[in-house]
This record gives C-alpha cells, sequence and structure tokens, in this order.
C-alpha cells in the first residue's frame, strides 16, 4: 500500500516529499491537541464541546507507538483558549500530562510544556485549527493543520509561511484526530504491528497501559501572566 497515495486520496495535503515527512515523524516525541476544532466541529455549550471515542482511540494508539519504539509514554497536552470539562474529563481518563486553559496566547503554555518534559520543540507533533494555534505551530517539528473548508484564506496564509506540515482530509467532526494516529503509524510501517498487539492486549500493551495509568494529569491556568497548576473537581 502507498501511505501517501492513500491519504491524498482520501483529500489529505502533505507538504513535503515522503522521505522529507517520514524524517518528520521519525523525530516525535511528543503531542499537542487543541481542543475546538480538533476533537470536535467547534461547536459548544455550556458544558463545554465533545469528543469521540473514536479519536481517543488515536491518541492512545499514537502514544503506545511511542512506547513501543523509545520505551517511554509520549508525552501529551492539551492546550486551549477555553475552559472545557470534556477535555478535563478525557485528558484524566487517558492521563496525559497536563491541560493547559484559559491561555489567550499559547506560547507560554508550549514553553512550560515543553520545560516540564525536557523536550525541544522539534519533538512536538501539533494538532491545531485556528489563529490562535500559529505561534505554536511555527515552533513545532510536525504541524497538523485539521482541514476546515470555510477558511480558504487561512489555509492560504498558513501555507504562504510555512506553518503546515499535512493537512488532514477530515474535519475536527469527522475524527481527524484518529486519521493523525492512521498516518503516523502508517508512515512508520508499524501500524500492524501496534494494532495486533491492542488487539490481544498482549504483555508490551499491558505494561505501557500500567505505564501510561500511573501518570498524574496537571491542569494548568494562566493567572495574572503566571501559570498556576490547579485541581479539577471532575
Amino acid at each position: 500500500m502507498n501511505i501517501y497515495q492513500t491519504f491524498e486520496n482520501l483529500g489529505a495535503k502533505f507538504y513535503h516529499s515522503p522521505e522529507v515527512f517520514a524524517k518528520k515523524i521519525a523525530t516525535i516525541r511528543a503531542y499537542i491537541f487543541d481542543w475546538d476544532g480538533v476533537f470536535n466541529d467547534g461547536s459548544k455549550t455550556e458544558i463545554g464541546s465533545p469528543y469521540s471515542e473514536i479519536d481517543s482511540m488515536g491518541t492512545n494508539m499514537l502514544r503506545f507507538a511511542t512506547w513501543l519504539q523509545h520505551k517511554q509514554v509520549a508525552a501529551t497536552a492539551i492546550i486551549t483558549g477555553e475552559n472545557n470539562k470534556p477535555a478535563f474529563y478525557l485528558a484524566q481518563r487517558e492521563r496525559f500530562q497536563a491541560v493547559y486553559f484559559k491561555f489567550s496566547s499559547k506560547q507560554a503554555a508550549f514553553a512550560h510544556f515543553l520545560e516540564q518534559n525536557k523536550l525541544q520543540a522539534s519533538e512536538v507533533c501539533f494538532c491545531f485549527d485556528d489563529i490562535l494555534d500559529l505561534s505554536v505551530a511555527e515552533q513545532c517539528g510536525l504541524r497538523i493543520l485539521v482541514r476546515r473548508d470555510a477558511s480558504p484564506l487561512f489555509l492560504a496564509y498558513v501555507e504562504k509561511n510555512h506553518l503546515v506540515d499535512y493537512r488532514t482530509a477530515n474535519t475536527g467532526g469527522k475524527f481527524a484526530v484518529r486519521e493523525l494516529m492512521e498516518l503516523v503509524l502508517g508512515v512508520q510501517n508499524i501500524y500492524d504491528l501496534v494494532i495486533q498487539k491492542r488487539q490481544y492486549f498482549d504483555k508490551d500493551y499491558q505494561t505501557y497501559l500500567a505505564t501510561r495509568n500511573e501518570q498524574k494529569t496537571s491542569f494548568f491556568v494562566l493567572d495574572k501572566a503566571q501559570i498556576q497548576e490547579i485541581k479539577i473537581e471532575l
């Protein structure tokens, strides 16, 4: 199977040759996600905006793949400008390292994430969809732009300023995060291995899951220009 052609046939767009794109993926040790427009279509109610279990499985398989390759759980965070209880719940259930919320500028959250996890920006994959995300996207090693057909000028701006490595075929409301997982594992030629280990709940997956579940999820908010960790009751 030609992985690149498969995703292009879906409507995705690559901004590098297969060789360059594969090298970028090989450097990734961590994942950061925006929330609105990435895990959902951006619609919100008084309790926040939802997510799909299809995308949740995608984040788990991404992290399992990193563990298989490097024997460490990929550092993972959500950075959002809003207070989203579903985001808090998913992050805590899946043991993401952190949720940063109420950040009108995401640069401070990103710098804090890198410091906390002893990472370089080039080791981070960032999945995003809108203007508030660009200051982080320009720094990351792999930038995944979630498709939104209503923003052709935004797409042109991102392309012109070289702020994207891959644009998804699917939108935030149609499992773009799962698409990212399929892409990353497919390009690295480890998709079958990762899925089979999860399918049979083998010892590697059990060890990964136990290691992942030992992690604590921290919640950070920006208060008077200071990043503060707070307790979230769910």
